[in-house]
């Protein structure tokens, strides 16, 4: 990927917002490229966070192993997204196994070098306070639906946070989820069964709201209704 492609990348990253193409540019060149191929991992939960990384294209699903040996699925990541690098300023080991969907390239610092652009570019480390906070705001919401919403508001409050994500417009104004999400890993995000998951979108399909069954991946046919369910009392 040469310079003016990363530097396209980091403008879409809010770890580097603020910085003019100088300083993009040089925060581009002191990348290096880490190339996976679909099933690959990034690195494993539990390893010392010596890099951080962002994705520049592709899609990477991160899981993580819950100490009686379940997975959860934590979240979907796409081009522009840290992986990773909050572990590396937090100083602690990586708490989930980042998993390409595709064949991806990934952006890499060492955490030497990300200290070094933060002392020389201020910006980067009030950007890391938004980053951590984000990501910790995100957190709480998840750990509050579970705790109060019914499964069904659950399951699409997920669905519409994976939409905003990573989501793209489909015929008809829809949303096409562009990668495989399977029912197994809603109900691991959710916090419910396989058996629940697949019950609600076989009858949201029947409805029209979702298409879930053109292969793996779902369609979102009427995302207002899907809203609807998720903001219900």
């Amino acid at each position: 990927m040469e310079t003016p492609a990363r530097i396209s990348v980091l403008q879409r990253v809010p770890f580097f917002a603020g910085l003019d193409d100088e300083q993009l540019g040089t925060v581009a060149r002191e990348a290096h490229e880490v190339p996976l191929k679909k099933e690959e991992t990034l690195f494993q939960q539990g390893e010392e966070a010596i890099h951080g990384y962002v994705l520049g294209w592709g899609r990477i699903r991160l899981d993580q192993t819950t100490p009686d040996g379940q997975n959860v699925v934590l979240r979907y990541m796409g081009p522009g997204d840290l992986i990773g690098t909050v572990a590396v300023l937090r100083r602690v080991p990586f708490p989930a196994t980042p998993v390409a969907l595709e064949d991806c390239l990934v952006l890499s610092w060492s955490a030497p070098r990300l200290a070094d652009l933060m002392e020389r570019f201020p910006k980067i480390a009030l950007n890391a306070i938004g980053v951590i906070g984000g990501r910790l705001e995100e957190l709480q919401a998840r750990l509050q639906e579970v705790a109060t919403q019914r499964v069904e508001r659950r399951i699409a409050s997920t669905l519409m946070r994976i939409a905003h994500q990573s989501g793209r417009r489909s015929e008809g104004g829809g949303v096409e989820i562009p990668f495989p999400v399977s029912r197994q890993d809603l109900a691991e995000m959710t916090a419910t069964t396989l058996h629940t998951v697949s019950r609600t979108l076989s009858a949201w399909d029947q409805q029209g709201i979702v298409e879930s069954r053109r292969s793996s991946h779902l369609v979102i046919r009427k995302p207002h209704k899907l809203v609807e369910i998720a903001e219900q009392a």
